[in-house]
Formats: structure tokens, C-alpha cells, sequence
């Protein structure tokens, strides 16, 4: 221990002091304890300099080294300044693992002081509310935002509740953005874009609404009748026979419905499906005959190009994705008209082709086509028979088989239906 170090060194010195009195007398003894005495006193002199030096820029690889008693005060320094290097290196490491994950979240994260001044923020900030990381350090936010229902919401002070934030330029966007004071004097301000979220909703309230639209109307029918039949038990029988296949049609109409909206349902929950190869002359075939058997002889339909490509996929969801393009064009081709068939290989993928001449669609309806319950004529769909769930459901099936849909049309002409399929799919 260092202290009883010191007195053994101390004692020992005074014992040699001692000795040299009792034999050369009084003042040889007293001049060699002060001659150890001033030796001593420069040497902690000189290593209190030292100490004092380093101390000025201590750094762990420059400690000064030393001898007896001040070796171990400097092998002691050593040892703390080096455990507070590392530690320091620690609180380092996880710092830089902390910005990093705040820098990579794609909400965005403002940290601001007792004045609103921005003393750090992430990229996800800078984008979402037009931020410089490099000029808008240290500056007031509420001078920078271009928002007004934000600006008004941190002069509040009221961070209860979100504040949602609507763009509209480049591009449509909703952001959502949240004060949380994490000490007396700063706070975090959070953004996210919630633009997707409110799509979905919004899609969600559409669906509601459109679905209960479609079933009310023959419920509505089916009511109707079963309220006359009531009212009125002597009607003859060829007016109840009537009322029974109206609402026969009524009811099958709600079949349809429901059937579509559980094949989405089941589409879009991504359930796993067996594929196989496609015997497609087989299915353009089949294709073929059931366009005969739905249009009862009012238009010409033929199989077209038919190359022999064929394909690895779900024969089921094939069927009846490329079934319900046939469907259409002989819903909406006038009688007499011609739909053709086709299966065609383009480059290193194949192509199911569909062609018509009948009514055509306009341009600003092509790109809505495939989303539930759009029509580009309400009346002639459900006249036809269709639930306008059709197209969505051939969108989903598509994706599945990693096809897209080209879709060309013109008023009065017709309009061809191309599905083209990747080359991974294909066997030659």
C-alpha cells in the first residue's frame, strides 16, 4: 500500500540519519536527513511538474512514468484513464448505433430546444418538411415551415393529439406529425407519411359503400315482390311466375357478388396455390366454347394465332382470369360482332391475346378499369350480368403469375385485351 510504503521510507531515513549522528556526531546525522529531505522534496517536485503537465492534455498513451512512490500514483492514472477511454469508447459505439437507426427510420425525427431552435434531424425530417441539415442548424423551426396548420400547432403548445398535414405539391401527400417533450426544456418533433394509409382507407370506405350499394338494389327487388305476393295471395299464376324469376335473377345476382368478393378475398390473402404446366390448345379450346355457349350464336368467335408455348402456372386461376376477358368482349360487342383468341410468343415471352369490335372504351376509363366495382357504363354492366369485381379479380391472378395487362381501345372499333407472361414462366 502506498502509505505504508511511505513510512517504511520515511522510518528507514531516519534510522540511517541516526546511525551517522551516533558516529560522526550530530550535525553529520542532521545534514544527511536534510541533504534526503531536499532530494526528496525535488523529486516530488519535479514529478508534480510532470503531472501537472500532463494533465494539461492527458492523453492515456503519454502518462508519465516514474520511480518508488510516484510510479504507483502513475500506474494508478494510467489504469483509470484508460478504463474512462474505453468506456468512453462504449458510450461512443452506442451513440453512433443510436444515430444510425434514427437516421434510417423512415418517420421523421426533429430534436428541438426550449425555443424551437433544430438542434438535430434525420433525412426522413428533411423531406418530409423541406429541411437543410446543413444551413437549418440551430434555427428557429417555426421560421422554416412552410406549413401553416404546423406552425400554429407548436405555438399552441397543445401536443395532446397529431396534427395532420395535407401536400399537394409535386405530388399528393398526408403527413402526420406529433410533439413529445422528453426533458424541461426539449422535444422530439415526429413525421410520418400516412399517404398510403389514407388510400387504404379510403378504398376500405369505397368498398363498404359500393358493396352495400350492389346488394341493395335487389334486395331491394326481392322485397318488393315478396311484399306484392303478400299484399296480393289470388295473383294469378303466370304473374307470380314472373315475380319468382325476377327475383330468382335477383338472387343469383347476389350469388355472383358474394362469389367474386370471397375469390378476391381469397386472392388477396396470398394463399399458396399448386402450379403446374398448362396445356394451353387445350384451354384456348375451352376458352372457345364456353364464349360460344354464353353468346347463344350472336357473334363469330375464333382462335387466332395459337403458337405453342406453353406455361407453368395455376390452370384454375388461368381459366378464370383470361375466361372472364372473353366474357366481356361478348358482353360488350354487339351482336354480330367477332372476338378472337389468340396465344402468341413475343421475343422470350407469350402473350394471351383477346380482340373485339365492339363498343370500345375511352382513354380516361383504360387505367380504372381493374379497380373494384368501376364501370365504365353502371346501367349495361349490371344489365349484362357483371359484379364489377371482374377485372380486379384478373389483376390479382395476373400478379400472381408476375403477368401485366396492356389494355388498347377505340370508340366504335373495339378494344384488345393483351396479357403478356415472363420468360420464366414459358417452356418451349
Amino acid at each position: 500500500m502506498l502509505w505504508l510504503r511511505s513510512i517504511i521510507y520515511y522510518s528507514l531515513t531516519a534510522l540511517i540519519a541516526l546511525f551517522i549522528g551516533a558516529i560522526g556526531g550530530a550535525a553529520w546525522g542532521l545534514g544527511f536527513a536534510l541533504l534526503v529531505v531536499s532530494l526528496a522534496c525535488l523529486f516530488h517536485i519535479f514529478n508534480l511538474h510532470r503531472l501537472h503537465h500532463w494533465l494539461e492534455n492527458p492523453q492515456v498513451d503519454n502518462v508519465p512514468g516514474s520511480f518508488m512512490l510516484w510510479q504507483e500514483v502513475f500506474d494508478q492514472i494510467y489504469a483509470e484513464v484508460r478504463k474512462q477511454k474505453k468506456a468512453k469508447e462504449r458510450l461512443a459505439g452506442t451513440l453512433d448505433r443510436f444515430l444510425s437507426a434514427a437516421e434510417a427510420l423512415p418517420d421523421g425525427v426533429v430534436i428541438l430546444d426550449d425555443n424551437d431552435r433544430i438542434e438535430w434531424c434525420n433525412p426522413a425530417s428533411c423531406e418530409h418538411l423541406s429541411l437543410n441539415r446543413k444551413l437549418d442548424m440551430g434555427q428557429p423551426i417555426t421560421h422554416l415551415l412552410r406549413y401553416p396548420s404546423l406552425r400554429d400547432y407548436l405555438k399552441e403548445q397543445d401536443f395532446s393529439h397529431p396534427v395532420i398535414i395535407r401536400i399537394s405539391r409535386p405530388s399528393e401527400q398526408t403527413l402526420s406529425a406529433q410533439v413529445v417533450p422528453f426533458d424541461s426544456t426539449r422535444k422530439l418533433l415526429l413525421s410520418r407519411d400516412i399517404t398510403q394509409l389514407e388510400r387504404v382507407q379510403t378504398v376500405h370506405r369505397d368498398f363498404v359503400a359500393n358493396v352495400s350499394h350492389e346488394l341493395r338494389t335487389p334486395l331491394t327487388v326481392v322485397g318488393g315482390f315478396i311484399e306484392t305476393m303478400i299484399d296480393m295471395p289470388s295473383s294469378d299464376a303466370k304473374t307470380r311466375e314472373t315475380h319468382l324469376q325476377l327475383m330468382y335473377e335477383q338472387t343469383q345476382r347476389m350469388q355472383r357478388l358474394v362469389e367474386d368478393l370471397l375469390t378476391l378475398s381469397k386472392l388477396e390473402s396470398g394463399a399458396q396455390v399448386r402450379e403446374e404446366e398448362v396445356d394451353i390448345p387445350q384451354l384456348m379450346q375451352l376458352l372457345r366454347t364456353e364464349a360460344n355457349g354464353l353468346s347463344q350464336g350472336r357473334h363469330t368467335v375464333e382462335i387466332g394465332r395459337l403458337d405453342r408455348p406453353r406455361l407453368i402456372g395455376n390452370h384454375d386461376e388461368l381459366h378464370s382470369a383470361l375466361g372472364n376477358l372473353v366474357s366481356n368482349a361478348i358482353r360488350y360487342t354487339p351482336p354480330g360482332g367477332t372476338i378472337t383468341i389468340g396465344w402468341e410468343k413475343r421475343d422470350d415471352a407469350v402473350c394471351f391475346t383477346c380482340r373485339d369490335t365492339g363498343i370500345g372504351i375511352a382513354p380516361e376509363h383504360i387505367p380504372r378499369l381493374t379497380e373494384r366495382f368501376y364501370r365504365v357504363d353502371r346501367g349495361r354492366s349490371r344489365n349484362t350480368g357483371g359484379t364489377g369485381l371482374g377485372l380486379a379479380i384478373v389483376k390479382h391472378i395476373l400478379h400472381r403469375h408476375q403477368a401485366h395487362m396492356l389494355i388498347t381501345s377505340e370508340l366504335g372499333k373495339g378494344s384488345e385485351f393483351a396479357v403478356k407472361f415472363p420468360p420464366a414462366r414459358v417452356i418451349e
